[in-house]
């Protein structure tokens, strides 16, 4: 612990407040993403009572299922006369695009990470899912799994299907949510790291964190990803920094993600609470008056 602490010290106020501010950019793309979705099923949301409809649904993300989160984000739009199954349609697809976008764009960082044993396992089944996954999210094949999914659950069917301009614009804002959330870790390394090899260092954090959260969002048992992020993080930087200095990096990574959600989700309560997207309906009129405020 003691090494540890040395290496929360060398890191700068200077970097922690550049890597605070973009990793406050990560969430705002990923919900431009989402809205996406939503809006090719035929619900369209404004930006403000988007953001409390999905900031306040991510932060029960760090409870153990991954699936709480569209529950929550479900009731509250609906509150905004959004049909409960737009909202957790798009919600699901919005964390199924989002981890392969994750493994996408960590596809660089693949080299560094094979070189443990212990994370081959976890790394070739991503390598074998991957394909399977981009074939289901294909229109045509996507579409049929939903409608599928909607019967067996005996609920009603879509109003019309998502577009593949809508995957893709999507799939393209949950690229550029990663890399922000890679440039965050890049800029607080590279005190911790000073002397380690500039692009290694660059690709193990802008391609490889992106990479390592995603393989913790299959893990949906697990709050966040919580221990199989930092493990493969560890990983990941062997031979740049010394095991010490790495579980620090992880650590504050923790940190400042989930402060950035915390956040996100105070701004989106304060939204919902204002336009009765969250609180009592006893009478059954807040939805409306949610609506029209929206």
């Amino acid at each position: 612990w003691a090494d540890v602490s040395d290496s929360f010290r060398r890191i700068g106020a200077g970097s922690l407040t550049l890597g605070l501010v973009l990793a406050m950019i990560s969430p705002a793309l990923t919900l431009l993403g989402w809205r996406v979705l939503l809006a090719d099923l035929g619900s369209r949301l404004h930006i403000a009572p988007a953001s409390g409809v999905f900031f306040v649904g991510q932060l029960v993300k760090y409870l153990p299922g991954s699936v709480w989160s569209v529950v929550v984000q479900a009731e509250m739009g609906s509150a905004a006369k959004i049909p409960r199954r737009h909202t957790a349609i798009a919600s699901l697809m919005c964390i199924i695009l989002s981890a392969v976008a994750g493994v996408l764009v960590g596809v660089g960082a693949l080299p560094q990470l094979l070189w443990s044993g212990s994370a081959k396992a976890s790394v070739w089944v991503v390598l074998v899912a991957v394909p399977v996954i981009l074939l289901a999210l294909w229109p045509p094949v996507l579409n049929r799994i939903i409608a599928l999914a909607l019967r067996v659950m005996r609920r009603e069917p879509m109003d019309q299907p998502l577009s593949t301009r809508a995957v893709l614009v999507a799939m393209a804002w949950f690229v550029a949510a990663w890399l922000s959330s890679g440039l965050t870790v890049w800029v607080v390394t590279r005190d911790i790291a000073p002397h380690a090899d500039v692009s290694e260092l660059a690709m193990s954090s802008i391609s490889g964190f992106p990479l390592a959260a995603a393989i913790g969002m299959f893990s949906f048992i697990l709050p966040a990803g919580f221990g199989v992020r930092e493990g493969l993080l560890v990983l990941l930087w062997r031979g740049l920094m010394p095991g010490s200095a790495a579980t620090a990096v992880a650590m504050i990574l923790r940190f400042i993600i989930t402060l950035v959600d915390v956040l996100w989700a105070l701004f989106g309560w304060l939204w919902g609470r204002a336009h009765r997207l969250i609180g009592d309906r006893p009478s059954g009129r807040t939805g409306s008056r949610g609506a029209s405020a929206a």
